[in-house]
């Protein structure tokens, strides 16, 4: 009885040792006390040797926006062309060029367009013109010229006869006689006039040469035919 009092004295004592319950009565020893484990915290697991830690992928490029708007055009560019080649243009009674040429940098509003062709009626038309790019196609109607007229140049002294031919292209005196002989084109006359009442058709040529033709056979009528129609398309011109 003395022995076992002493054991349970020591084990009481026992240094770094928890008291321990004493035994029930009926010999069952009491249930155990567990403790749970402080979990530990949850720290990333190191990359695998010789790997990359993994990197988050980049972001998206920002999609870019819309494109500003072009300025707006404050004048115009007109291109002419023309169904005869080379033919001459003029704006408001400036020369361009020959067809085709463009005209850039012109001011929106009423403008005045002039364009002529050898051979041709000329144009003259009134357009309206606004900002921006413009394609103009001039379109030419043939002049209806063929007229001739057989007639006498008279001479300071002497006088000779040839055929007066007037044509789209030009005015022509065709004679035997060299030094009378003449071709040019419808332009160049500085002098065209008819005295119906003299039977006198005056021709004073660019170089300055002047011609005085009657018509054979003495009349009037076909020197008036051929002043009226030729007038009329050096109108033209």
């Amino acid at each position: 009885m003395v022995l076992a009092a002493g054991l349970v004295l020591l084990m009481t004592l026992e240094p770094g040792r928890s008291p321990q319950p004493a035994a029930s009565s009926g010999g069952v020893p009491p249930p155990a006390t567990i403790t749970p484990a402080t979990p530990e915290s949850a720290t990333p697991a190191p990359p695998a040797p010789g790997r990359s830690p993994a990197k988050a992928p980049p972001d998206p490029p920002a999609s870019p926006g819309p494109a500003a708007p072009a300025p707006a055009a404050t004048t115009a560019t007109l291109r002419f062309e023309s169904d005869v080649p080379g033919a001459s243009v003029f704006i408001d009674r400036v020369y361009l060029g020959t067809t085709p040429v463009t005209a850039p940098n012109v001011t929106p509003g009423t403008h005045r367009l002039n364009a002529s062709a050898t051979g041709y009626d000329g144009i003259a038309e009134t357009i309206e013109v606004v900002p921006g790019p413009r394609d103009i196609l001039l379109k030419f109607k043939g002049i209806r010229l063929d007229v001739r007229v057989e007639a006498v140049h008279k001479h300071g002294i002497g006088s000779c006869t040839g055929t007066l031919i007037a044509t789209p292209q030009g005015i022509k005196y065709d004679t035997a006689h060299a030094g009378d002989r003449f071709e040019v084109p419808l332009a160049d006359p500085t002098a065209f006039e008819l005295d119906f009442l003299a039977k006198n058709l005056r021709i004073k040529l660019g170089n300055g040469k002047t011609y005085n033709f009657t018509e054979v056979g003495g009349g009037a009528d076909q020197l008036y035919a051929f002043h009226r129609d030729v007038s009329k398309a050096m109108k033209q011109k």
